[in-house]
């Protein structure tokens, strides 16, 4: 499924992810971790891969179209879980 998202939102959950998180998900979906910050944003295709994301000039850092969301589905799912986590320490 595909998923439309502008470059400064991708950008916001990827920082917004905690330490280790880009490890933990190239690690559960046997990527290499490269290949996952590619996905959000990065640039280096010598040791990781294209994951089908193209981005298109415009505000807000341009448009972001998503081949395949399971990265950020993952990326989500592990901040709500810290929201949660956070929210029973409150």
């Amino acid at each position: 499924m595909t998923k439309t998202i502008t470059f400064n939102e991708l950008r916001k959950i990827k920082d917004s992810l905690p330490d280790g998180t880009i490890h933990q998900i190239a690690n559960e979906l046997d990527l290499t971790v490269e290949t996952v910050r590619n996905y959000f944003g990065g640039q280096n295709f010598k040791e990781g891969k294209s994951c089908g994301i193209h981005i298109e000039p415009g505000p807000d850092g341009g448009i972001v179209v998503l081949d395949d969301t399971v990265i950020l589905e993952r990326a989500l799912e592990i901040l709500d879980e810290r929201r949660v986590s956070e929210a029973a320490h409150v």
